[in-house]
């Protein structure tokens, strides 16, 4: 991708996410991720409705007048967004890709803490670590992270969740809200998860297409496993083959829901051809 093309794509997606983030997301974000405790403001006149235990009784004696204490949310937050980049998202059906919705979720999310002056950070993965950016604020930083989001080419088409939750406790010692995004067909990270949910404000966003839930029946039919790059040949006429592809599907879904809710994770699910804006906006209001 040439980088005009790279800079219009980008801008595309900071005009349609930031105008959601701005409308919907920024005050539901607000509202599900508090900050870290409450930071002394100011001192001002009492008012009627005031709680009294706030009054300054050293401020009110000076002035002779009642005077209470301010405080503020301590906000500064930290967001790191996880993204899988394996060779399964870019699975797409009716002209959208996994891959391109799982960006907008991204840099929607990204400008929603924007807009809260939180700092955000962001981890690629496949079975290993392809990309980190360190948290920092501002608009620049974020269409750095879209850019990367757009363009970035994998090593590998393998995932390993448990990998990407393992560099995710080692670099951030301090709690963060974290969105990990991917269709999760990958098992075995249910100890890592249980260690970073401890740590961190985790949720998993999965999405996923309506076709890979079914095979369908077509006969004879050469696959490529997008992520071990193998082709077999496949009767997907064979009802046995149809269902044993069916239960290995719903064996990974089921994994997804079971490990995060046991782990005391956020779950959302969104479809490819569904409204993903729907789903975060009810996943916020509900915690």
């Amino acid at each position: 991708m040439d980088t005009k093309e790279l800079l219009k794509k980008v801008r595309k997606i900071e005009i349609k996410t930031r105008r959601l983030s701005d409308h919907i997301f920024s005050g539901e974000y607000h509202t599900s991720f508090k900050g870290r405790g409450m930071t002394f403001s100011e001192v001002r006149q009492y008012q009627y409705g005031d709680d009294i235990r706030a009054i300054d009784w050293n401020v009110t004696a000076r002035y002779n007048e009642a005077h209470v204490k301010v405080f503020e949310e301590e906000r500064e937050l930290t967001m790191m967004l996880m993204v899988d980049i394996s060779g399964s998202e870019s699975f797409g059906s009716k002209n959208q890709f996994k891959k391109d919705i799982v960006t907008e979720i991204a840099a929607t999310m990204a400008f929603s803490a924007t807009q809260n002056n939180d700092k955000i950070g962001l981890i690629l993965f496949s079975d290993q670590i392809e990309l980190y950016i360190p948290p920092k604020k501002g608009r620049s930083h974020v269409l750095r992270i879209i850019r990367e989001l757009i363009e970035f080419e994998p090593k590998s088409h393998k995932t390993d969740v448990a990998q990407a939750l393992k560099f995710l406790s080692s670099t951030q010692k301090k709690k963060a809200i974290v969105f990990m995004i991917s269709d999760f067909m990958a098992e075995d990270y249910e100890h890592t998860l249980k260690i970073a949910s401890k740590k961190h404000d985790l949720t998993g966003i999965r999405v996923y297409d309506i076709r890979e839930e079914k095979m369908p029946n077509i006969g004879m039919v050469s696959m490529l496993d997008a992520e071990t790059g193998e082709t077999q040949l496949i009767d997907t006429s064979s009802k046995t083959v149809r269902l044993n592809y069916e239960k290995y599907y719903h064996h990974k879904v089921n994994y997804f829901k079971e490990t995060f809710r046991k782990s005391g994770s956020g779950i959302v699910n969104t479809r490819v051809d569904e409204s993903y804006v729907t789903k975060l906006l009810g996943y916020f209001k509900s915690r």
